[in-house]
């Protein structure tokens, strides 16, 4: 189920910090630039769907409880994950392994995130910048499908850049690239958003915690906890890790770095 509220825009469009801005096939867009280096933003509308996987979605995890989840407020979310270029010209160094300026930047924890956040915020107070929610980035991720993937029940690499040899659901296998590719190389959903699936693990603002076993509104995920949550999969995992709905929480305090975790910025309102 989906229920998108097609007529609810920005109170203020374009907004003080955009550098540029328009609409197209994909709806409402807005841009900042810092120092040569741009960043695109993609305006997703309230609305209303499924968060989770259905108890028949092949290889699902058990911490997949769909439920009803509904977004009181619209928000921007960036059109790719963050590259090596802003990263650099922001913090001054480059802690990716796999070295591109339009590669995603990798080997970043969930803590480093926020220093880099916290001095985009300072240089640009209105940029308002943060991590998405793991609601906005799964509403943002399926753009009105309810499939595993954004693009229906199956990906090769042509669309995700993840293992392929080790397709989703006796899928067929496909090219295994081992290593981030920029991150514009691939096809967009249609909310005009690059790589959701695939290329690095995507670091959210929640703490991991089991969904709730009813409809929620505006969820921000527990309280406390020790775990952040990585939605994605990456250029390293299975089609599996890749789904829509998957939850990557493991282990995986807010100090870690691996070279297959990056980040999506969204803006706060």
């Amino acid at each position: 189920m989906y229920i998108r509220k097609h007529t609810i825009f920005p109170e203020e469009f374009p907004e003080a910090w955009a550098s540029d801005w328009g609409e197209d096939e994909f709806g409402l867009w807005m841009a900042f630039t810092y120092k040569g280096v741009r960043q695109a933003f993609r305006w997703c509308e309230p609305g209303t769907f499924l968060m989770g996987s259905p108890e028949d979605e092949p290889q699902r995890d058990g911490d997949e409880l769909q439920h009803e989840v509904t977004l009181t407020k619209g928000f921007w979310i960036a059109d790719t994950p963050v590259a090596q270029a802003l990263w650099q010209i922001v913090m001054g160094s480059n802690p990716s392994r796999f070295k591109g300026e339009e590669r995603p930047v990798e080997n970043v924890s969930w803590e480093d995130i926020w220093v880099f956040i916290a001095k985009m915020n300072g240089m640009k107070p209105d940029l308002k910048l943060c991590l998405p929610t793991e609601a906005q980035w799964e509403y943002a991720c399926r753009a009105e499908t309810t499939t595993p993937f954004s693009w229906g029940d199956q990906i090769d690499s042509t669309l995700v850049n993840f293992k392929g040899a080790v397709p989703y659901n006796n899928g067929t296998e496909s090219e295994y690239r081992r290593q981030t590719i920029e991150v514009k190389t691939l096809p967009c959903n249609d909310w005009g958003l690059y790589q959701m699936h695939g290329n690095v693990f995507e670091w959210c603002q929640d703490f991991f915690g089991d969904f709730p076993t009813g409809s929620v509104i505006d969820p921000l995920g527990p309280e406390t906890g020790v775990e952040r949550v990585l939605r994605g999969g990456s250029w390293m995992h299975l089609g599996r890790h890749c789904r829509s709905a998957y939850r990557s929480h493991r282990n995986y305090n807010p100090s870690r770095r691996i070279d297959a975790y990056g980040f999506r910025l969204a803006r706060g309102l």
